[in-house]
């Protein structure tokens, strides 16, 4: 049977070249083994469409092409390893004449913000599948989707956890297929003893592309208010600050004990946009324009600069890089994607440059930040770039099996947690993975 294998891929130059890294690999293995070569596809590539991340709307495009010589659609991402004789194995187990949505399944321990508090008496009946593992969907589920997609066009609203909506949209509030676990996509490390049934793996290593950063190429700007001046940042001092060689804290109120700068833009209760191209404007005027990095985050915001400047060294301060991450609105009708704020926005100095230097600002005030941003970015042609890595939300907010294979660089929000303990667990650097990959310090299964 025939195969259409496809990753989601970005067109930031770090990610297109493993992404093209990976298609070689799958090719030369199919081709080691005598196989027909499947078609592997990089969704960036067929679709330059703002929204194709979100891989629904190409399903009517899928189902022409290639839904009469192909029997299985398998998605990863640029992380995933793939043994192509195992893959192929696994799917023969299957009924290609069915409809088959198959995945690594991933639930909800509790009802989380995520996912608007779906399924809220009971979270962990609704399975969805990790995309680090790969998931495949039957050509017949294609053709299915597609046939809907035409007499009913998709919701044009927010897009926050593809993985959730997608197997939302699917299961069609039972209509449709659950996901079906497979055992054998999995997210370990490909050197893992765990892994000899695995047709796939997960590289979950933070990426490093030669020596971190220096700490004085990356400027932190803090976005606060004087009602959060006692009680979120001494939060930032006692947890990430030491971390930062350049910080500063931007308030309504000019407050030396901190200290804080009054960008003279009064607070509001929501958006901050006003506040934010000030910040935008304050770094590309009044910074040294040898600091290539600015990270902008919220004042409840946990992150780890020292993970952030190895990241930072697999991406080119010199293109216009707009990093964190990827939420999206209105997509299904020309909307655009943005780096959702509270998880941390990473500018490159030429994205600030190029933001700047064009006609496109805050359409009042408090309009959401994020989002005009992303708006702007979407109008200026540069792509956002996507990292799992950053969190909008608090580590209980996500699937225990989801966080275990990654190396986080931010979480959110102080709700109902002890921060400072999130961070000593989650994110600091003396809390790097030990050789036996176990955490020093808290229990994560606490938080």
């Amino acid at each position: 049977c025939r195969y259409l294998w496809l990753f989601s891929f970005q067109s930031n130059s770090f990610h297109s070249k493993r992404a093209e890294d990976l298609k070689r690999d799958i090719l030369k293995q199919a081709a080691d083994l005598g196989k027909e070569l499947p078609t592997v596809l990089l969704i960036h590539q067929i679709d330059r469409h703002e929204g194709a991340w979100t891989i629904l709307p190409l399903m009517t495009d899928f189902s022409v092409t290639y839904g009469r010589n192909s029997s299985w659609i398998f998605f990863c991402e640029e992380d995933t390893r793939i043994q192509v004789i195992k893959l192929v194995e696994t799917l023969r187990r299957f009924d290609k004449s069915k409809e088959w949505f198959l995945g690594k399944a991933l639930y909800d321990e509790e009802s989380t913000i995520i996912h608007h508090y779906a399924f809220a008496e009971n979270p962990s009946v609704f399975k969805f599948p990790d995309f680090a593992a790969g998931w495949a969907l039957s050509i017949p589920l294609v053709n299915k989707l597609a046939k809907k997609l035409k007499s009913e066009p998709l919701k044009s609203d927010f897009t926050i956890d593809l993985k959730h909506e997608i197997a939302l949209y699917i299961w069609q509030k039972g209509e449709g297929p659950h996901l079906t676990p497979v055992p054998e996509f999995c997210t370990d490390d490909v050197n893992s003893y765990k892994v000899d049934h695995c047709a796939t793996t997960f590289s979950n290593f933070l990426p490093l592309c030669g020596e971190p950063v220096n700490k004085e190429d990356v400027f932190v700007a803090v976005k606060t208010c004087r009602k959060f001046h006692g009680d979120r940042i001494p939060v930032v001092k006692q947890t990430w600050e030491r971390e930062a060689a350049l910080i500063e804290y931007y308030s309504d109120y000019a407050d030396i004990s901190i200290p804080t700068i009054d960008l003279g833009i009064p607070n509001t209760d929501r958006g901050h946009c006003g506040k934010t191209f000030a910040i935008l404007e304050r770094f590309l005027n009044h910074t040294s324009p040898r600091t290539p990095w600015l990270v902008v985050v919220d004042d409840d915001t946990l992150i780890s600069i020292f993970r952030l400047r190895k990241l930072l060294s697999c991406y080119d301060p010199n293109e216009p890089v707009f990093l964190g991450e990827r939420y999206g609105y209105g997509l299904g009708t020309g909307g655009y994607s943005y780096i959702t704020g509270g998880g941390g926005m990473v500018f490159s100095r030429a994205a600030v440059q190029k933001l700047l230097a064009s006609k496109c600002r805050c359409y009042s005030m408090d309009a959401p930040d994020d989002m005009v941003l992303g708006m702007c970015f979407s109008g200026l042609g540069i792509p956002i770039t996507h990292s799992p890595l950053f969190h909008q939300a608090r580590p209980m907010d996500y699937p225990k099996d989801y966080l275990s294979h990654q190396i986080p660089v931010s979480f959110h929000k102080h709700w109902n947690i002890d921060p400072v303990k999130v961070y000593f667990t989650w994110l600091a650097p003396n809390t790097e993975e030990s050789s036996n990959g176990k955490k020093v310090g808290y229990n994560r299964e606490d938080l």
